[in-house]
């Protein structure tokens, strides 16, 4: 099986080797990073933890492994490795790491040549990071390896009739799976893994983080400042949910509004500006900041944020969140409004999101297919106080009673030492 495995690796990256030819961005960016994998190595008889996150939103539960690790073993070199340009792009300057580079596709060659370059002492892969040549080589170097905030499901080729090198895989390559639910840890049990627990999603820890960490706004405040209306902040938004959005505010315009779209490139801005007659781009605020908010009582009503990097912060001046996606592939991360104890709102495809499952169970988060469904779910949390203060109580406990996933890991880490 490893054979077939291993050609289906070969094939996957000439695929992205042939795009990267054509000129497709990310398949270009991640073959130019595959050549920088060997330009540095580890210091001799210096220790190295390797943390490897498929994107971005991986990387956001890795953090705060990671960064408790960095603290506890200040003594060890951090390399940081991305799949996905989304992450690396974004976080190759990353401080608190040593070393970050992409990860050379999963042949048995890169593998001994990363882990010769590197000589890692322990190793963490997160969520779904499931590279088994790599995984081989650790094992055979009896290098200790983890995995967390995984989540697993009954239609994953581990427990399919042909999942059974998968399952052995699984079962040897790993020093401890940290799973994200109880669905994970019973299915993994019942193929015979022992060496697992519930250690629930690190990224609670992480978005608990940034809203300790974060900062106010001033041009979100100055764009509020006398205003004593609700506020709806709607984040990661696509024309789906920008559609269903202005089509309320026609109805309701006494509503500001602060909407962070997903695509912020200029022909999506415009379409956005469209729908909203009565909105400015953050930019513009923030260029002409003085004259802009010495005035600001003629403001619009809509703020467009226009830049990548502001909307965890913001989400603190929502009455209501609208996260959008779910018209699409599935939502975006509610758990940055929800740390804020805010009610929040999203599309049908929310099913594969533990968090999003659970806080509609809650009562703190409703899911909608339609106008009249977004309608029935936003009035109440608008114009009732106690549906309000209930639905934001929800949201509050649910985040205080999800936290320490990060002190379970390193817990188990340490004791299994």
């Amino acid at each position: 099986m490893r054979v077939f495995y291993t050609i289906g690796i070969f094939l996957y990256t000439l695929g992205i080797r042939i795009a990267a030819l054509f000129g497709h961005k990310n398949a270009s960016l991640m073959v130019k990073g595959w050549r920088e994998v060997g330009t540095v190595g580890c210091a001799s008889g210096a220790h190295l933890a390797w943390f490897h996150a498929a994107s971005l939103g991986e990387f956001e539960q890795a953090r705060p492994v990671l960064e408790a690790f960095r603290q506890k073993h200040p003594d060890y070199r951090i390399l940081v490795t991305f799949f996905s340009p989304s992450g690396y792009e974004v976080r190759k300057n990353y401080a608190q790491a040593d070393i970050v580079r992409y990860l050379p596709m999963d042949t048995p060659r890169n593998a001994r040549r990363l882990i010769d370059t590197y000589k890692p002492n322990i190793v963490f892969f997160v969520k779904y990071e499931f590279w088994f040549n790599y995984l081989g080589e650790l094992r055979r170097r009896g290098i200790p390896t983890y995995i967390f905030s995984s989540i697993f499901r009954p239609n994953q080729y581990f427990f399919k009739w042909y999942g059974g090198w998968f399952r052995k895989q699984l079962k040897n390559c790993f020093k401890h799976l940290f799973v994200q639910n109880e669905e994970s840890l019973k299915l993994l049990k019942n193929i015979g893994i022992e060496h697992c627990s519930l250690a629930g999603d690190t990224r609670f820890d992480r978005v608990h983080q940034i809203a300790l960490a974060a900062e106010g706004n001033e041009v979100a405040e100055a764009f509020l400042d006398g205003y004593k209306g609700k506020v709806l902040v709607a984040g990661s938004t696509w024309p789906p949910d920008e559609t269903l959005i202005s089509q309320f505010i026609n109805h309701h315009s006494s509503l500001k509004v602060i909407l962070a779209p997903h695509v912020i490139n200029e022909e999506h801005l415009k379409q956005i500006e469209e729908l909203f007659p009565d909105s400015i781009r953050y930019s513009k605020i923030n260029d002409e900041h003085s004259s802009l908010i010495t005035h600001h009582s003629s403001l619009p009503k809509i703020l467009i944020i226009d830049n990548i990097g502001l909307l965890s912060k913001l989400y603190r001046y929502a009455d209501v969140a609208y996260i959008g996606g779910g018209f699409g592939v599935g939502i975006h991360n509610i758990l940055e409004a929800v740390t804020f104890g805010k009610p929040v709102l999203f599309g049908p495809n929310y099913h594969k999101f533990q968090e999003a499952r659970d806080i509609i169970a809650r009562g703190g988060g409703w899911s909608h297919s339609n106008y009249d469904e977004l309608l029935a779910h936003i009035m109440p949390l608008l114009t009732d106080s106690e549906a309000y203060s209930k639905a934001s109580q929800a949201c509050s406990d649910y985040m205080n009673q999800s936290l320490g996933s990060t002190d379970i890991i390193l817990k188990e880490i340490e004791n299994e030492k």
